[in-house]
């Protein structure tokens, strides 16, 4: 996941939700902006994007849960029939 939080602050959200994946802080916003989730606001949007070995975006979640995530993320990645390696 993306944040445009500073480190300390994805922190401290990871520890206060048990999230369960890691956070990429990007106070600058350059990712946020590239991948098209930075809100009017300037906040991102919490979405999963699911990209295949080519390359290519199989799916996007855009009701990304924090305290499930790497669950629903091996139960998408199953329904887009992604093994393991």
């Amino acid at each position: 996941m993306a944040s445009v939080d500073d480190p300390e602050t994805n922190k401290k959200f990871a520890e206060s939700t048990e999230a369960d994946f890691v956070l990429l802080s990007d106070p600058g916003k350059q990712v946020a902006t590239a991948y098209g989730v930075l809100t009017e606001r300037g906040f991102a949007s919490r979405w999963t994007f699911y990209i295949g070995a080519d390359g290519k975006l199989l799916y996007i979640d855009k009701q990304v849960k924090p305290g499930t995530s790497g669950e629903d993320m091996v139960a998408k990645l199953q329904e887009l029939g992604i093994k393991k390696r």
